[in-house]
């Protein structure tokens, strides 16, 4: 087949952790639930996807967390028409185990004067971390491009942060700009869909909180 019609990225719903940050001193964040709200969001996403896919195949890839595997399985997509593997390297940005409510809280606010990208969470992963092994991932996926019986459609079952680095590795957009993007909400998607001259644009853009400067600036 080679290169697929359109690579779709979809961040699970709504999790436990979104609903209430103190859970994660008490669960680890690998296995936190979707709320009922995040399961009626993936729901939704999944009616949408079925009219985008119809009866053509899908090859998904689900990062390892319980959310994202709960969210896949409430897209209800054919099973016969999808092959599914876990994909470690789509996984969260990494916090580092267990946490503290009052270290959470000024980690964030670190994190957000020090900038998303280069910010490192104690014993956790910077952006640039996460950034580094999606684009070991790409390799694999450009690999997989090349089977005779690839099928025309990726689906990748991630989170906010880690799709947007998805698109800046892609797209070889800059520090600068990836500093400006704002996170989709739980359950929304952002499609690859490949063009006639061999590229791929996105089909709606990230939100934007602020105005990108030019590279080597500095973050935000």
């Amino acid at each position: 087949m080679g290169r697929p019609q359109r690579i779709v990225l979809i961040r699970h719903g709504e999790s436990q952790g979104n609903a209430d940050d103190s859970i994660y001193a008490r669960v680890p964040d690998h296995a936190l639930e979707l709320t009922a709200e995040g399961l009626r969001q993936a729901r939704h996403a999944g009616e949408q996807l079925r009219k985008v896919f119809g009866e053509e195949r899908v090859h998904a890839f689900v990062s390892p967390y319980r959310r994202t595997w709960e969210t896949f399985h409430a897209l209800r997509l054919d099973a016969w028409r999808v092959e599914a593997r876990e994909e470690p390297r789509l996984r969260e940005q990494d916090w580092g185990n267990w946490q503290d409510l009052e270290d959470i809280h000024r980690q964030r606010k670190a994190r957000d004067a020090y900038g998303h990208f280069f910010y490192r969470f104690a014993m956790g992963e910077s952006g640039a971390d996460v950034y580094d092994r999606v684009g070991a991932f790409l390799e694999t996926l450009h690999r997989a491009f090349d089977k005779p019986d690839f099928p025309p459609n990726v689906l990748l079952v991630t989170h906010g942060l880690t799709m947007r680095l998805f698109c800046m590795r892609w797209f070889h957009w800059t520090v600068e700009e990836f500093e400006t993007l704002s996170n989709p909400s739980n359950g929304e998607t952002r499609m690859l869909l490949l063009q006639p001259d061999g590229r791929y644009s996105i089909d709606r853009p990230f939100e934007r909180w602020a105005t990108p400067g030019p590279p080597g600036g500095g973050c935000l």
